[in-house]
């Protein structure tokens, strides 16, 4: 077990990585992995949905990292709705069967469906996906402080 003689004796690194990295799907910070990354947790209040925190709330690191960061957030959510897809035919297949082209139709509309519904917590994933790529998990963040941001400017913030 390695320990960090910075902090309590009893922390270890297995223990930290209990911190699973399933917490990412709860929109969590990915460098502390307890914070909530986004104002308001119910991702179903469409004026609120995509509203972040400027810092977690809980180890101060920079949820927006430069302007325009988050475009990349697209390629997330294009392999989550992938993802989703080929889940959703594949239990399609199994329960009701792809037997004529009817049934294909039927899935399209109910795949559609259920991706609109599913849409703004796939938008919060992707977001929370995206920064995990960049900001990577640290065990250690109560004793190491955040990186400082170093391509940020506050005049083209709002300019989209």
């Amino acid at each position: 077990m390695i320990t960090n003689p910075g902090i309590d004796k009893t922390s270890t690194v297995a223990q930290k990585e209990r911190a699973s990295v399933l917490q990412l799907f709860a929109c969590k910070c990915p460098r502390c992995r307890n914070g909530d990354m986004f104002a308001t947790k119910n991702p179903w209040k469409l004026k609120h949905t995509m509203k972040m925190n400027k810092t977690c709330p809980v180890c101060n690191q920079p949820l927006d990292i430069e302007v325009g960061f988050y475009f990349g957030a697209g390629y997330v959510s294009y392999a989550l709705t992938v993802a989703f897809s080929a889940v959703t035919i594949i239990a399609w297949w199994r329960s009701i069967g792809l037997n004529d082209e009817s049934s294909l139709l039927y899935w399209l509309v109910t795949n559609a469906i259920l991706m609109l519904l599913i849409q703004p917590y796939l938008m919060r994933v992707s977001r929370t996906g995206w920064l995990a790529f960049f900001v990577p998990y640290d065990p250690w963040w109560k004793i190491n402080p955040p990186k400082k941001l170093e391509r940020t400017n506050k005049d083209q913030e709002n300019n989209w």
